[in-house]
């Protein structure tokens, strides 16, 4: 693993921003009202990465019809935004890895699951949508991770070949996401443990965004 990396493509959700007990629990809530209560560590270890039309089909062991489905996805997400609004944070680290990142000039983009209402309430919350030359969401793309395609899309976006391109993830389903796509992938550990994201095909792995590997910040051309 010797090529430069000229793009970093980060995911939003417990990557970015340190989110995903609260997104972890409204699923829980959600689907106890629905009859099929669920746990945190399921919806971490199985769903993350997936778009809502995915996941409550899995959830229900059934179709959803369109309707049922919007209703059911902006339950869910109103829930999360409702509560996590008043704890929005960067994630330990990020701010200044991105400034590090952009007088590089390495490119950057975001490729995120998350919907447009949690877009929202992050990248403007935080003021990170001038950062970022490009945000790819899931409706842009087919499926969700663990397939790569919001990965290569980003990558297409951003005028960069995949292997030139780093990723950074919180779920072992972004990850695979990364590697499928032929990327390189940093897990943090917000989440899932060093150990889940290493098996999962992490290249390395990290807390936050202030202990990243030497390795890694060479690549990069900010060591």
């Amino acid at each position: 693993m010797t090529e430069v990396l000229r793009a970093a493509i980060f995911d939003m959700d417990g990557t970015l921003v340190d989110n995903m007990a609260f997104h972890n629990r409204a699923w829980e809530i959600v689907s106890e009202r629905l009859g099929v209560p669920t746990k945190a560590e399921r919806f971490q270890r199985e769903f993350a990465g997936k778009k809502n039309e995915e996941i409550f089909p899995e959830l229900l062991g059934r179709a959803v019809p369109p309707d049922e489905l919007a209703r059911l996805a902006e339950e869910k997400e109103g829930l999360y935004r409702a509560t996590y609004r008043p704890h929005l944070a960067l994630t330990r680290g990020a701010d200044a890895f991105l400034e590090r990142l952009r007088h590089r000039g390495v490119r950057l983009a975001i490729a995120t699951a998350a919907p447009q209402g949690n877009r929202d309430l992050v990248l403007d919350g935080l003021r990170l949508r001038e950062r970022f030359e490009r945000v790819v969401g899931a409706e842009e793309v087919t499926r969700g991770k663990p397939s790569p395609d919001i990965f290569l899309r980003a990558a297409q976006d951003l005028g960069v070949a995949p292997a030139a391109c780093v990723v950074f993830e919180d779920a072992a389903n972004g990850v695979r996401a990364a590697k499928a796509a032929g990327m390189v992938a940093v897990g943090i550990t917000t989440a899932a443990t060093a150990e889940e994201l290493r098996d999962a095909g992490a290249d390395w792995t990290s807390a936050d965004f202030t202990s990243l590997p030497a390795a890694l910040l060479e690549r990069l051309g900010i060591a």
